[in-house]
């Protein structure tokens, strides 16, 4: 008895702290400027995502199409079913228009008349949807519809989706958009506009929410794909079959911003060292950092920052150049490494050289 009574007061002290999350078939927290893994679980299986598809659909039509592009919704469009903007067949509306339908309101109307729009056919965009996730770096995604009602071999992994979320959170118009709780878009035949509303409930909720999107059928569950800033530090969640979706993605987003904080190091443009050149015609360049040198670490912890520059530099270096790295280090593993460039030139010593200071010489000592 006194050891059962043991592990049941465990395990309600996991889910007081938020450690478990054993409703979710599968659940991932990542920091998006590292892409570092806080937490996770069955992170790597694939499963269905439902409208969470749509992150990706998103993401490709801003990256192929321009926002003021007439898309015209076709009869495969109009005649899609599940969650609607409620499209005409013939029905025009901007590229952009058709992205708030898309992210809002998860319209699968919209995600064909887009799919259309971008690839040709929905067969067509889907390919390309597949390709561009493997750029990002899926291993187990594939993509067989816009929207993500069911199909076979249409699937993704916590994982997965959250890399294809980190890369287009890095686009400002789709942060605007998700980001977005509500919308109105032209409605053709009515003297009134489409009214969209965001149905991510954590954007009125959770303090510093920033999207992303939701997702539901039978065969995938509630699916949620989540983020939040604050502090500097931008949190990306999912939860795959997830009854308790946005519990869950509140627990995750807590337990992350709890036991996590982001440093910083060396801030872009930051003076690293002066490194001295070999027969140059200045004597030593500065060097500095690239870009921030940032990244996650547990609270009340401190990482490490290793600089990688030779003791000297040969003459001719220019200034941009790169010279050497700095990575930020924690528990022995690296979490983001960034150039370092010199912020001088050097050029060779020659004649001209020579003689100009043989000239300054001689001015000064008369």
């Amino acid at each position: 008895m006194k050891r059962m009574l043991a592990g049941l007061f465990f395990a309600l002290i996991l889910l007081y702290n938020g450690e478990a999350h054993a409703e979710a078939k599968a659940f991932l927290l990542m920091e998006a400027e590292t892409g570092r893994v806080l937490y996770e679980s069955n992170a790597s299986t694939p499963l269905p995502m439902a409208s969470t598809t749509k992150v990706m659909t998103a993401l490709l039509a801003l990256e192929k199409g321009n926002l003021s592009d007439p898309v015209v919704t076709s009869r495969n469009a109009f005649g899609v079913p599940g969650t609607s903007i409620y499209l005409s067949q013939g029905e025009t509306l901007t590229l952009e228009e058709m992205l708030y339908g898309l992210m809002l309101a998860s319209g699968n109307d919209a995600a064909v008349a887009i799919a259309e729009h971008i690839g040709g056919t929905v067969e067509a965009f889907c390919r390309m949807m597949t390709e561009r996730a493997a750029e990002i770096g899926c291993k187990d995604t594939v993509f067989s519809t816009p929207h993500g009602l069911p199909a076979a071999n249409h699937h993704t992994t916590a994982y997965d989706l959250a890399l294809i979320t980190r890369e287009a959170l890095k686009n400002p118009v789709f942060r605007e958009i998700v980001s977005t709780q509500r919308a109105s878009i032209p409605w053709a035949g009515h003297d009134y506009n489409r009214v969209l509303t965001n149905k991510n409930k954590l954007l009125s909720s959770y303090p510093g929410a920033i999207g992303v999107k939701t997702g539901y059928t039978k065969a995938a569950g509630r699916c949620l794909v989540f983020a939040a800033q604050r502090d500097g530090m931008c949190l990306i969640g999912v939860v795959l079959n997830c009854p308790n979706w946005f519990d869950e993605a509140e627990a995750l987003l807590n337990r992350g911003f709890d036991n996590w904080q982001q440093v910083t190091l060396l801030s872009q443009g930051e003076a690293v060292r002066r490194i001295p050149v070999e027969n140059g015609q200045q004597e030593a360049v500065t060097v500095r950092a690239a870009r921030d040198i940032a990244g996650p670490v547990p609270v009340n912890s401190w990482p490490d920052l290793i600089i990688d520059l030779p003791s000297t530099l040969p003459a001719g270096v220019e200034r941009g150049q790169i010279v050497g790295a700095a990575t930020l280090m924690d528990g022995g593993k690296p979490l983001v490494t960034v150039p370092l460039y010199a912020d001088e030139a050097s050029p060779e010593q020659n004649f001209r050289f020579w003689l100009e200071r043989i000239i300054r010489t001689w001015q000064m000592a008369n």
